[in-house]
């Protein structure tokens, strides 16, 4: 997948991309720094992978930061915002990719903590460093963004009404954020082949993606799909603040 932005068409703006070490993430990040911009790497616990994507940006030309922050914990996030404020002075965009709630080690009230709570706490720590004109991006699924309207697989379940509550929450900030001259986006795509979801998924419930895909006629790979993230960074906000990739027709939309 070819970058949809134009090289230096970024040039001067600074990105943070939570949960980028991999996956969406790393191609959402690698994509902003091709178009010339300053980039933050963040991660949980993939260090190495990290420090190597970082490295392989530099060689463009630009700044890339690497943060390791789990979101739950504020004390680790604000060492990361500080760490950010005294390399790059602020941000012109944050992405807010990561997710989880499927981990077998982590606590039964994970996904709520990081899919909801830890996406506006993250917010609300970043919006000194957020200039007028920045943006924000939410990323999400159509099984979470429909979960009210479509039933999603049951093991999916948890972590995607956590999410939908994330995405509620952040929505609510928009005026806020609003008078502050910052945009929100909220980005909600298919199942993404490729990704650690639908590997879990596809484990627990196997030919769970043929039968997506099958249903959907099409689904999008990660460098396709970030892709799209990053054209909802530049491109105009829609009236509802939600870019919908991918098929919707079975979700009720």
């Amino acid at each position: 997948m070819s970058n949809p932005l134009k090289p230096g068409s970024l040039a001067g703006k600074r990105a943070l991309v939570t949960g980028s070490s991999r996956g969406i993430g790393a191609d959402t990040v690698r994509y902003l720094a091709e178009a010339g911009a300053d980039v933050v790497i963040n991660y949980r616990n993939k260090a190495q992978r990290a420090e190597k994507l970082a490295a392989q940006l530099r060689e463009l030309g630009v700044r890339a930061l690497v943060e390791s922050a789990d979101l739950t914990d504020a004390a680790a996030v604000d060492a990361m915002l500080a760490d950010v404020e005294a390399e790059l002075g602020g941000l012109d965009l944050l992405v807010l990719n990561a997710s989880g709630g499927m981990e077998a080690d982590m606590p039964a009230d994970y996904a709520l903590r990081l899919n909801r709570d830890a996406q506006v706490d993250m917010l609300q720590a970043a919006r000194r460093l957020l200039a007028p004109g920045s943006r924000v991006v939410f990323v999400t699924s159509h099984q979470a963004h429909f979960i009210r309207e479509t039933p999603t697989m049951p093991l999916y379940e948890p972590v995607a009404l956590s999410k939908r509550a994330g995405e509620d929450a952040l929505r609510e900030l928009i005026p806020a954020l609003a008078q502050d001259g910052v945009e929100l986006v909220v980005v909600s795509g298919d199942m993404i082949e490729g990704t650690i979801t639908a590997t879990l998924l596809e484990r627990a419930e196997p030919g769970a993606i043929q039968a997506r895909r099958e249903s959907a006629g099409k689904l999008y790979n990660v460098a396709e799909f970030a892709a799209q993230v990053v054209l909802a960074a530049v491109e105009p906000v829609p009236a509802d603040n939600t870019r919908l990739v991918g098929d919707v027709s079975s979700f009720g939309a």
